[in-house]
């Protein structure tokens, strides 16, 4: 099958440009001017055409709380954000601790085709904080493991999980809390497991991926351990770019104005790697009663576009980098990249739009949003996967 789209303003990683794109049997198959194909021709006259966006942080909620969220309300929301594939965390019910229920997920998101979902499972076997043996048995569909929802607090543990990691050539996820140190401060929690990783990583040689950062003292101590050469790689959320000084309950807390301002400089500096929502649906009781989360995949591109690019002129190339091409190499994903041979995943987004957030309007039946009636910049119009629509304003 070949699809062609004409007269695109293409964006990733390593540069901006007019061209056409010619895609075929769900690859891309030349990148140029003037290119024809025998299939549908899809006009993206004033458009801009990215790589499809890859989350590393999401929560769909299946199994076991499918109330708030399922694999298929998921999905559509990721195609209406303009992913095409995305990383889910393992607090579910039951807890993701082996196969059985990572093919439960992948086999239910493959019936869809909307987006490539890859699950995580669990640090400790159902998050006990003690038992690893389940990591020795996993194949190799699974690429990264997270404790996600509660920090490893036992250090001898995350010692020993990081060593079967290695050997399996694991990435280890860190929720970097200690949760004896909540109750008294959250930012302590933070910094303090943050530091505890890194060091272990260090040591052991284990690829470590810090989620969601938040403060700018664990910021400062992984881009010391980056100087350093160690393998430790890290995301931000975009509720962290944009909020200070909020109540609006996430974990880890909206930060300072320091801290939102430090992470921004940390980007533009290139310490942080990708950019990932933490896509957390709760339903409106759940929410009341204080449980922590967003949803994120249907603003996270708006919400970066508006705060990145438009105000502080970051260049769309580096947003590119963060949404896209770093993510899907942590994952090791054959995409992210406007190149022949990556796989034909694209979001047509338009620039020049602006637009009021509408939690009540969201895919996700997650309507928890502190972006509700927001206004935002940059809106995407066409999400396209293998080569195919999977989402269409």
């Amino acid at each position: 099958m070949e699809r062609l789209i004409k007269n695109a303003f293409l964006v990733e990683e390593s540069g901006a440009f007019f061209s056409d794109v010619l895609v075929r049997d769900g690859k891309i198959a030349a990148i140029g001017k003037n290119l024809s194909g025998a299939g549908e021709v899809i006009d993206a006259g004033g458009l801009t055409l990215l790589p499809a966006f890859v989350d590393l942080h999401c929560h769909f909620r299946d199994p076991g709380y499918t109330h708030k969220e399922d694999i298929e309300s998921g999905c559509r929301a990721a195609a209406k954000g303009g992913y095409t594939a995305v990383n889910l965390m393992a607090n579910t019910n039951p807890v993701c601790s082996d196969m059985e229920t990572v093919r439960y997920v992948r086999q239910k998101a493959q019936q869809f085709g909307l987006v490539d979902v890859h699950q995580c499972v669990s640090v400790t076997k159902n998050f006990d904080g003690r038992t690893i043996d389940h990591l020795k048995s996993l194949d190799e569909t699974v690429r990264l493991i997270s404790e996600d929802g509660k920090g490893v607090m036992s250090n001898l543990v995350m010692a020993q999980a990081m060593e079967i990691a290695r050997e399996k050539g694991l990435t280890v996820l860190s929720h970097a809390e200690d949760m004896e140190l909540s109750p008294i401060d959250y930012r302590l929690a933070e910094n303090i497991a943050t530091v505890q990783h890194i060091h272990l990583a260090q040591y052991l040689g284990a690829r470590l991926h810090m989620c969601h950062v938040s403060t700018k003292e664990a910021m400062e101590e992984i881009i010391q351990a980056k100087k350093a050469g160690a393998p430790v790689t890290c995301e931000v959320a975009p509720h962290h770019l944009w909020f200070c000084d909020s109540d609006y309950r996430v974990n880890p807390p909206i930060r300072a104005k320091e801290d939102r301002e430090f992470l921004i400089r940390s980007i533009q500096n290139g310490y942080v790697d990708a950019i990932a929502t933490d896509h957390a649906p709760h339903t409106q009781k759940d929410k009341e009663n204080g449980a922590p989360g967003m949803v994120g995949l249907e603003t996270a591109f708006a919400v970066c576009y508006t705060r990145l690019v438009r105000e502080r002129g970051l260049p769309l190339t580096l947003l590119s980098r963060l949404l896209s091409a770093a993510p899907a190499r942590i994952l090791g994903l054959n995409k992210g990249r406007l190149l022949p041979g990556y796989d034909a995943d694209f979001a047509l987004v338009d620039e020049k739009r602006e637009w009021k957030v509408q939690a009540a309007d969201f895919a996700s039946k997650g309507k928890n949003s502190p972006f509700d009636g927001i206004c935002l910049q940059g809106k995407v119009v066409q999400t396209i996967k293998a080569g195919k629509t999977t989402w269409q304003e």
